[in-house]
């Protein structure tokens, strides 16, 4: 499955946890499958990051970059903010796109951090919204 079509399956960030169905289920753990495996992030610290506590830790960092970079949504140290929208599920666009386009790209230390402190904001913008894979 190409990337493109990991994204238009599934969105990692502003997913409505209640919508969610069986097949964006799998998908989801597929991808997050994928990015434990290449970067070796504690499984809690994804958990916690879900609830707004993002642990300063550079495997998680690279953990994000790792799910933005499946869907094609992370280009030459910039978030790909045009994919990141084209993803949004049309039940969230409403609220997510302009959150999205308002962070934009969050520049961090490196590209994990840069991943990082954008998921943050997303997060703070849409906390309800939120949902890391």
């Amino acid at each position: 499955m190409s990337k493109l079509s990991y994204g238009l399956v599934i969105m990692i960030f502003f997913v409505a946890k209640s919508m969610a169905d069986d097949g964006m289920a799998e998908m989801l753990q597929m991808l997050h499958d994928t990015c434990v495996g290449q970067t070796g992030v504690a499984e809690d610290l994804i958990v916690e990051a879900r609830t707004g506590n993002f642990a300063d830790d550079p495997k998680l960092k690279c953990y994000m970059l790792c799910l933005l970079e499946q869907i094609s949504g992370f280009d030459d140290g910039n978030i790909d903010v045009e994919t990141i929208v084209a993803v949004l599920p049309e039940h969230i666009v409403g609220d997510a796109e302009p959150v999205v386009r308002s962070c934009g790209t969050v520049k961090g230390s490196d590209d994990c951090d840069t991943a990082f402190q954008t998921n943050k904001c997303w997060y703070n913008g849409v906390p309800d919204r939120y949902m890391l894979a």
